[in-house]
């Protein structure tokens, strides 16, 4: 049996043609075809960079019907590149699923540092957030952007998203209504010629897109990056935390139920540490025999 060939992750520019490495090059030049998302936009790639190999195409349409057919001439010992159509494959693109099928069936997998977007952008911003967590594209649907961004309030770090330029306007709105007081960085066309990096208070930016959306100047690729929490909206959220656990705290003691047991059900409930729900939760109970005493 042939010793299995080689898939080789290749990261391209995301604008800047510069920014190609000299080992995607090689990798690019020595497969046996290149796969990719869209054969034209990886053809005039290819044909800048005067490399001649076959392309296959493989988006997130054909990816998982195609992808067996693939490992299996890894495993008979062809070796493929595969670009997505700007930065680093696999981030928020079909790649994943085919690195994925090709660890498990034990094909060599090279993936070759290069290009991303997501953190360009989290450079670009100049937040000072020592950590980032990168969501990919927000949902579509209204409900669910306010429930991720629900999800991700509390998180320490900053918030990056991809988006499209006509749902930009929108995702905006949604941001600025999860997070008001929040800085948010639009990055738009990083490394190419019109490259734009605006920073504002996320109600700010959201009401300037929505203008530039409607006037048709809002095109090309775009990253959000949404600040950490500030130490001030840390304390108001700690403050509604606890506002809600006292009045939870009232409601267990005017059922009758016990401190510690009321103590377990608020930290669970209100995720507040187990000592100072006991605290609360006794509180309530004193509160509640002094009004029935007055």
């Amino acid at each position: 049996m042939a010793d299995p060939g080689k898939l080789t992750i290749v990261p391209t520019p995301i604008g800047n043609l510069g920014d190609i490495s000299l080992r995607a090059i090689d990798a690019l030049s020595a497969a046996d075809a290149v796969l990719c998302e869209d054969t034209r936009v990886t053809g005039k790639l290819l044909a800048a960079l005067e490399v001649k190999r076959p392309l296959i195409r493989l988006d997130e349409h054909t990816i998982r019907e195609r992808s067996g057919q693939i490992i299996e001439r890894l495993q008979a010992g062809e070796s493929f590149a595969y670009c997505s159509d700007a930065g680093m494959p696999g981030v928020s693109d079909p790649g994943m699923h085919l690195v994925s099928q090709a660890r498990q069936q034990g094909v060599p997998v090279d993936v070759l540092p290069g290009a991303s977007a997501a953190t360009t952008a989290y450079v670009a911003s100049g937040f000072s957030a020592q950590r980032f967590l990168f969501a990919g594209f927000l949902p579509r649907k209204e409900g669910e952007q306010a429930a991720l961004l629900e999800s991700l309030r509390s998180l320490d770090a900053a918030l990056i998203f991809y988006e499209s330029p006509h749902r930009t306007a929108d995702s905006l709105k949604a941001i600025a209504q999860a997070f008001p007081t929040r800085q948010v960085a639009l990055c738009r066309e990083l490394t190419k010629v019109h490259e734009e990096v605006v920073v504002a208070k996320a109600s700010e930016l959201a009401e300037l897109i929505a203008t530039r959306e409607q006037e048709g100047s809002l095109k090309g690729e775009i990253a959000l990056v949404i600040d950490a929490p500030s130490a001030e909206e840390e304390a108001q959220a700690q403050a509604l935390k606890r506002g809600g656990a006292q009045t939870r705290a009232r409601e267990l003691a005017a059922a009758g139920t016990r401190p510690k047991e009321a103590a377990r059900i608020l930290s669970q409930e209100c995720g507040i540490p187990r000592n100072e729900a006991y605290e609360l939760a006794l509180a309530a109970r004193d509160g509640l025999r002094e009004g029935s005493c007055a």
